[in-house]
């Protein structure tokens, strides 16, 4: 879920573990023949039991909060954060069980279920463990909350306020949280680069209102919202370029990708090769900011020279891989670009080439401190 990527926590580091010794049995297990596909998944849910008494062991699973009551709670993954938060102080907590491993100890939610008259259920996503309750001996006869019964939402993430709310539903008082925070919706950086191809982007297809562009996982995700609202889709990774090959082969017209240079390599490679094939008429937009910037700016494995390269080498005509600095000066230019592409009749890639501002500003700082250092 979103909140849980933007977690952070610390993490106590273990020494690497010896590589385990390959047995000679084992030299054809990991070919994915039907013959070891069978014998293979019976062994995994042989390993079932054993999993669950390491976990046993572990102490994974575990019960806190009042040692009695009417109302039990069951907690698991980031919602324990949730409830620990509205709940800060443990004496106050009913009965709880906190499930932080898996496969179910379903042998221990039983036992605690026995304790109380009724559950509430608090976990992320699907109700996975509110359903397997229902199939327990005692769950199956008791009063269970969750999203099933509307406790908690049945769409959407958890948060503290979903927490405080569900815990007043069934009764179980809670200090209230603090005061809701001033909304802060996403943005693109000030002076990003992808801005000037979303707005140049958006002033061309103001004439094509039936065409349709294609974004990738990225920051340039952000062009769907205002003021941009430049882009019409994003799925997957690498799905933009393979979108945009569909809609075109369906008769539509223009029909655009955009995409960034560290996801192209990743996932943009394989579709742009079968537009070559096919020479179909979409214009892939690559925007390479040098980086990757949606997961905390790592080297990308192509930027620059070398991207152009692939591009050139995958088999895109000479005359229509076009790179473009997508500076705010340039923005009318590369609108003409854009036009220019969208009206030839195959397969044709603008790449954008400016750093990200991040990063850019990172790089400043490192290189000012090696000066000082140094």
């Amino acid at each position: 879920v979103t909140r849980l990527a933007h977690s952070r926590a610390v993490v106590m580091a273990r020494p690497p573990r010896a590589q385990n010794p390959l047995r000679p049995s084992e030299g054809r297990a990991w070919i994915l023949l039907p013959s070891n596909a069978r014998v293979g998944y019976r062994r995994l849910l042989d390993k079932q039991e054993e999993v669950r008494a390491a976990l046993r062991e572990l102490a994974t699973c575990r019960r806190t909060g009042a040692a009695s009551g009417p109302l039990g709670v069951i907690v698991a993954g980031i919602a324990r954060n949730y409830y620990r938060e509205v709940l800060a102080d443990e004496t106050a907590r009913p009965p709880t069980f906190e499930v932080t491993g898996y496969p179910l100890c379903e042998e221990a939610v039983d036992a605690f279920l026995g304790g109380v008259s009724e559950v509430l259920v608090l976990e992320e996503g699907y109700p996975f463990i509110e359903e397997r309750l229902r199939g327990l001996p005692t769950g199956s006869r008791m009063k269970v909350h969750g999203r099933f019964d509307g406790t908690v939402p049945r769409t959407g993430e958890l948060n503290p306020d979903v927490v405080y709310a569900a815990l007043h539903r069934v009764g179980k008082p809670a200090p209230e949280p603090a005061g809701p925070l001033a909304p802060r919706p996403p943005a693109l950086c000030s002076g990003c680069a992808h801005a000037t191809m979303l707005e140049a982007l958006k002033s061309v297809m103001k004439a094509f209102p039936n065409g349709r562009s294609f974004a990738d996982i990225g920051c340039y995700t952000l062009g769907a919202l205002p003021p941009y609202e430049a882009i019409h889709s994003c799925v997957d990774m690498g799905a933009s370029i393979s979108m945009a090959i569909g809609a075109a082969r369906a008769g539509l017209h223009p029909a655009t990708a955009v995409i960034g240079d560290s996801t192209f390599i990743h996932s943009g490679l394989t579709p742009l090769v079968d537009a070559v094939l096919e020479d179909t008429p979409i214009t892939v937009l690559i925007l390479d900011n040098s980086t990757v910037g949606m997961t905390g700016g790592q080297r990308t494995a192509a930027s620059g020279p070398d991207l152009l390269r692939i591009v050139r080498g995958l088999g895109v005509p000479e005359a229509h891989v076009r790179p473009v600095t997508p500076l705010p000066k340039e923005r009318d230019a590369i609108a003409r670009v854009i036009r220019e592409e969208i009206d030839h009749p195959g397969v044709s890639v603008i790449i954008a080439q400016r750093m990200c501002i991040q990063e850019a500003k990172r790089r400043a700082k490192d290189a000012k401190k090696g000066d000082e250092q140094s």
